[in-house]
């Protein structure tokens, strides 16, 4: 056993003592539970249990059919400065009792914290505080300004870079033939401030780590550093009528070079949450509100829902809403990743943020805050760059375990110089080299950086990758699984055929579609629409009459006209030499309309097809999957003439037609019980189940909640081709977190032997364990130029 702990866990659905008593039998089965009794009028299990069995807890609380409610919460953090560091506050924030997960970002250095409801987050500060850090919750810490930060770190690097350029002259000027060195004491005048003012950071965090029973970067730095200034000094001192080589500007040189990097990739760190920051900068402070009558400027804090607010040309839309009066188009691009600007008018919505064209409107407003789509945009986008990606867990094993290691090759290298006969001078050089280059800064940035900047290129072209998780597994989607309706459909019917027996097309949909006028049914609408894209007038309507469950008749133009389907067909005992067409078109899944003129004898006029039409961008979603070297399956509850059609149509692989919601999630099992790694794409609530079976869920745009909260992966536009480019894009962020890796290692597994053989000195080591942090986060910032469709190399 470890990690005892105990807690109390909330639960909530209990009604009477035997539920109680169910409760308390299904956590006691849990192992190594010691203690555990339910407390039925406050709601909550007084257990003892290794901090470790927290989730087997939980889930044997839902098993007995209750829920144990739990809450979440950011931690802005301070004080970072690699990969263990994160670890460590990783470590302390798991052992404040009731803390369920937690994970630490070190690009955007953040935590997030799940944990039960009703746990302090003063006990989580506090932790925090006892590893060493500084943290404060996301909403109540004060506004930072990232830039006056940048220009104290800059003015910093430019002090220390012109400190230690005079004692590295010497050192060029040795390559040229020339020997000459600076006196001694310009030497320690020069290298005393870098060391002890400009490189107190690296002291004051290395003293932290020290008091938390660990190690970070900034004590390899210190020790390292340190070792260079103390050996100078002693030669110094000890040198009786000669100048010895000191080595005052290996330590100057490797803290400004230390330095430069930090502020290089505190500038790249920025660019990575560049995505972030301009969506919250499309938040307006202000509204205009409608009262009586009267504009008044208020705070977007004073609105109430359903309040009226007027958007002027040109302004951004503070709220969600509903637009009650005024035409205009709405801008955005940077909220849905639409590059067209949108009509409204009476009765479309508005998204807050967006900027609205040339048209004054009146928006009802129908969601605020936390609630709007564009805030719930930034957390899905915070939610994603802050989780971690698989792959990560291996990182914070190494990492975890990288500083010790390097502390011990270095005192290695020190005692195998010294072995081998070599002074002490030379051997502690060497034994500085590798305390230098061996930085975790660059294991810790390599994942997190990409992701960010991966889910926040992505987020700009209207794609929202909610966790870490999807974006590394949707890099092997073998086979992308569509729903049909809403996803390569419009879900709206319209006429895909006409057919006309003694009758011009035009004259066929006029009578149509003024036997349809008023009619507000799906078919009459795509007839109305049909005629109404022709530019067509249609006559007058008299005599309207329905037909139960066969159509409608009425008189146009004094001709009594009947438009009905196959049962009233069939009624009338009417013959055509359209009925083989009518067949052919029934097992494509059409629905058919006949046009029929009740004269003496009836006669058919027209035969009207109605189909669900395609989206646009459906052809082009498929084809650019093709080229991808994915298999697209088509898995509809459609009836297999209309499933087929599309699949035809579209140049889908596979077509599943009658399936019941309840097997869609079964088909994509099936899948994945061969191997294949299937993403599924939906929008409506019988797919959620399939979207949650799936490796990969990707709901579109438009569609409901719930099954957005079933995907990984929401398109904001219900455009398929944006299917294709998420999956471009989580495989371009997936080759970036295994380029990044390389480079993190590789620094080390070269340096580390290169410097421990003697073969670098603290300088080149120095500036190479910069380098290799700048060149993860430069090499993920790469992913900035992505846009979908995009083919270029990455």
């Amino acid at each position: 056993m470890s990690n005892l702990q105990t807690f109390d866990l909330p639960i909530r659905g209990m009604t009477c003592a035997s539920c109680a008593g169910r409760v308390e039998r299904a956590l006691s089965r849990v192992p190594e539970v010691q203690q555990s009794s339910v407390n039925l009028a406050t709601e909550q299990a007084r257990i003892t249990a290794p901090r470790e069995r927290l989730d087997e807890l939980l889930t044997a609380v839902e098993q007995a059919g209750y829920s144990v409610p739990l809450q979440s919460l950011e931690l802005n953090l301070g004080g970072m400065t690699c990969a263990s560091c994160a670890g460590r506050i990783e470590r302390a924030l798991l052992k404040v009792t009731g803390v369920r997960r937690v994970s630490v970002n070190l690009a955007s250095e953040r935590a997030h914290v799940e944990m039960l409801e009703g746990t302090a987050s003063a006990a989580l500060i506090a932790a925090v505080t006892d590893a060493g850090y500084t943290a404060s919750l996301l909403d109540a810490a004060p506004a930072r300004d990232p830039q006056a930060a940048l220009r104290r770190e800059r003015l910093a690097v430019i002090l220390a870079l012109l400190l230690a350029a005079p004692l590295v002259v010497p050192m060029l000027a040795e390559w040229a033939g020339l020997h000459w060195m600076l006196p001694a004491w310009v030497q320690f005048l020069l290298a005393t401030p870098v060391q002890f003012v400009l490189g107190a950071r690296f002291y004051r965090a290395a003293w932290k780590a020290l008091k938390a029973g660990s190690g970070n970067m900034d004590l390899l730095v210190a020790l390292g550093t340190s070792a260079g200034y103390g050996l100078s000094l002693y030669l110094w001192a000890t040198a009786e009528h000669h100048v010895p080589h000191l080595y005052f500007e290996a330590s100057a040189v490797v803290i400004a070079l230390v330095l430069l990097g930090k502020y290089l990739e505190s500038r790249a760190k920025r660019q990575t949450s560049a995505a972030i920051r301009a969506l919250e900068a499309l938040r307006p402070e202000r509204a205009t509100r409608l009262v009586d009558g009267r504009e008044e400027e208020v705070a977007i804090a004073a609105l109430r829902l359903d309040d009226r607010v007027v958007v002027r040309p040109g302004e951004r839309f503070p709220v969600d809403g509903e637009v009650l009066d005024g035409h205009s188009q709405a801008d955005e691009a940077l909220i849905s990743g639409e590059s067209l600007p949108v009509a409204k008018g009476p009765g479309d919505r508005v998204t807050g943020g967006a900027i609205n064209g040339e048209g004054r409107l009146i928006v009802r407003t129908t969601a605020l805050g936390g609630e709007t789509v564009l805030a719930r945009i930034i957390r899905l986008v915070e939610d994603a760059q802050a989780a971690k990606a698989p792959i990560q867990k291996l990182v914070d094993r190494v990492s975890a375990v990288f500083v010790p290691a390097v502390l011990l090759i270095a005192l290695l290298t020190l005692g195998g110089w010294l072995l081998a006969g070599a002074s002490l001078e030379q051997a502690l050089i060497n034994a500085v080299a590798v305390l230098v280059i061996a930085c975790p800064c660059a294991l810790g940035l390599a994942t997190p950086a990409a992701i960010m900047a991966g889910t926040g290129v992505a987020a700009r072209h209207g794609i929202l990758i909610k966790d870490a998780e999807a974006l590394e597994l949707a890099h092997k989607v073998a086979v992308v699984a569509f729903d049909k309706t809403g996803t390569l459909t419009s879900g709206q019917p319209r006429i895909v055929h006409l057919a006309c027996d003694n009758i011009e097309e035009n004259e066929l949909l006029r009578l149509a579609g003024a036997l349809q006028q008023g009619s507000e049914h799906p078919l009459a609408r795509a007839v109305l629409d049909a005629a109404g894209e022709r530019g067509l007038t249609l006559p007058p309507l008299a005599a309207s009459q329905a037909l139960a469950g066969r159509g409608i008749r009425g008189e146009v133009a004094g001709r009594a006209l009947a438009l009905g389907n196959q049962r009233l067909f069939d009624e009338l005992q009417l013959g055509s030499p359209l009925r083989q067409q009518a067949t052919a078109w029934e097992a494509e899944g059409r629905t058919l309309s006949w046009l029929i003129e009740q004269g003496q004898p009836a006669r058919v006029l027209g035969l009207l097809a109605f189909g669900d039409s395609l989206k646009a961008g459906a052809a082009a979603a498929v084809a650019a999957l093709r080229d991808q070297g994915i298999e697209s399956h088509l898995i509809s509850g459609d009836n297999a003439g209309s499933a087929n059609a599309v699949g035809r149509a579209l140049g889908i692989d596979q077509v599943h037609a009658h399936v019941l919601p309840a097997d869609k999630a079964a088909h994509v099992a099936a899948l994945k019980r061969a191997g294949i790694s299937v993403a599924m794409v939906g929008d409506g609530i019988n797919d959620a189940p399939a979207l949650a079976a799936a490796d990969v869920g990707i709901a579109m745009g438009g569609g409901t909640d719930v099954a957005m909260h079933a995907a990984g992966i929401t398109l904001m536009r219900g455009d398929p081709r944006l299917v294709p480019a998420a999956l471009e894009i989580s495989r371009r962020t997936w080759r970036k977190i295994q380029q990044n890796l390389f480079w993190a290692f590789i620094y080390n597994l070269v340096g580390i032997p290169l410097a421990a053989a003697g073969l670098l000195n603290p300088m080149v080591a120095g500036a190479a364990m910069a380098l290799s942090s700048v060149s993860v986060l430069s090499n993920a910032l790469l992913l900035n130029t992505w846009k979908p469709g995009m083919e270029q190399r990455s």
